[in-house]
C-alpha cells in the first residue's frame, strides 16, 4: 500500500515538473517571437501596401514616381508601392480623397484650388488629403517672338497670346500672372492652344507668346528655339511680390542660361509652382514619417534614376506648400529645422 501511494505521488511530481516546464517553453517562444517583429533598431516592424497615383505612361509624374516608389521600398521595411498611370493632378487629388489611391504626385497650385474650393475646384472643395513633400519645380514660362515688340508682361496688352488648354492650370497661371501686372484676358488676344501647339503657332507667326507651365527646360519649348529666336519673360519685382503674396503656391525662379534655351543672352528671372506629394490623412504617422526621411536621405539614389531627383530639397520641399502637413512629413521637417 505504501509502495502504492509513494508511486502515485512520484507520478504527482513527474507530471506538476512536466506542465511547468511546457509552461516555461510557451512563455520563451512568445517572447522570441516579440522579439522577431522588431528589425534591427528595436523598432516593430509594419507592412502598408498604397498604391501612388502619377500621370500618363509618357509624363514626368509616371516616371519619377516609379523611381521614388522603388527606393522608398528597398528603404522602409513592409513598405510595398504600385503606381498608378492617371489623369494628373486634378485627378490625383479626387482619388485620394475619395481613398481610391493612398499617395499622390499633384502641382501645388491644384492642391491649394481644391483644399479651398476655388479655380479649378470652384465650388468642389476636396480636402480629403495632407502635403508630405514639395518635389520639384515647374516653372511658369511666358515665351515670346523678340521681334513682336514685347520685352515684360505688360506688354503683352494687345497681343496674341497663347493661354493654354481652356481649364488647364497653366490658363491659371496665366490669368493670375497677368492680374499681378493689372491685365486680364480682356486686354489681350487670347488663345487657348497646348504646348505643342502653342510652339507650332509661334513657329508660323500665328501667335506672339504663349504661357507653359512645366519643368524647365521644356521640350516643345527647346525644340521651338532651335529654329525660331525666342525670349523668356522676367515675371519678378513687385509685380512678382503682389502675386505671391495673393497666390502663396507660387516660389521664386531663376532659369540660368547654362540650363536654359538656345539664344538666352540673360537668367529669365520668374516664378514657379511645383510637384508636390500628397497624402491619405488615414496613413499613420509612422509611415509617412519613414517614408518622407527615406524620400531626402536617398535622393541622391533617386536622381541617378531620374533627374529630377536632383531638385530633392528639404527646404524647397516646404516653400510654397499651402496644404497642411501630414503629421508625419511635418515631424520629420520640424527635426531637421526646416519647419517651424
Amino acid at each position: 500500500m505504501k509502495r502504492k501511494l509513494g508511486l502515485l505521488i512520484a507520478s504527482v511530481l513527474l507530471l506538476t515538473l512536466a506542465l511547468g516546464l511546457l509552461t516555461a517553453c510557451g512563455d520563451s517562444g512568445q517572447s522570441d517571437d516579440s522579439d522577431d517583429a522588431g528589425d534591427s533598431d528595436g523598432s516593430v516592424a509594419t507592412s502598408a501596401s498604397i498604391k501612388l497615383a502619377t500621370g500618363g505612361t509618357s509624363g514626368t509624374y509616371y516616371a519619377f514616381g516609379g523611381v521614388v516608389a522603388q527606393t522608398l521600398m528597398g528603404k522602409v521595411p513592409g513598405l510595398d508601392i504600385s503606381v498608378q498611370s492617371t489623369g494628373a493632378s486634378r485627378a490625383n487629388i479626387i482619388m485620394v480623397h475619395d481613398n481610391e489611391v493612398e499617395m499622390a504626385i499633384v502641382q501645388n497650385d491644384v492642391m491649394d484650388y481644391a483644399y479651398n474650393g476655388t479655380d479649378l475646384f470652384e465650388n468642389e472643395k476636396t480636402d480629403g488629403f495632407r502635403s508630405m513633400a514639395g518635389a520639384y519645380a515647374e516653372v511658369c514660362q511666358i515665351v515670346v517672338n523678340p521681334s513682336a515688340g514685347i520685352s515684360s508682361v505688360a506688354d503683352l496688352a494687345g497681343k496674341r497670346v497663347s493661354v493654354g488648354d481652356v481649364g488647364s492650370g497653366v490658363e491659371f497661371n496665366a490669368r493670375q500672372i497677368l492680374a499681378a501686372y493689372d491685365l486680364t484676358f480682356d486686354d489681350i488676344q487670347r488663345q487657348n492652344l497646348s504646348f505643342a501647339d502653342s510652339a507650332t503657332a509661334m513657329q508660323d507667326g500665328k501667335i506672339d507668346a504663349f504661357f507653359c507651365t512645366a519643368g524647365a527646360p521644356t521640350t516643345a519649348i527647346t525644340e521651338l528655339a532651335t529654329t525660331s529666336k525666342i525670349a523668356i519673360l522676367n515675371v519678378d519685382g513687385a509685380a512678382a511680390a503682389r502675386l505671391i503674396a495673393e497666390h502663396p503656391f507660387y516660389t521664386p525662379y531663376t532659369i540660368t542660361v547654362d540650363k536654359g534655351y538656345k539664344g538666352m543672352e540673360q537668367d529669365a528671372v520668374t516664378v514657379a509652382v511645383k510637384a508636390t506629394f500628397i497624402v491619405s490623412p488615414s496613413l499613420s504617422e509612422e509611415l509617412v514619417y519613414n517614408m518622407t526621411k527615406a524620400l531626402f536621405e536617398n535622393k541622391d539614389e533617386i536622381a541617378v534614376g531620374h533627374n529630377k531627383g536632383t531638385e530633392l530639397d528639404p527646404a524647397y520641399a516646404v516653400e510654397g506648400v499651402s496644404v497642411p502637413f501630414h503629421p508625419g512629413a511635418e515631424k520629420y521637417f520640424k527635426e531637421i529645422g526646416v519647419l517651424s
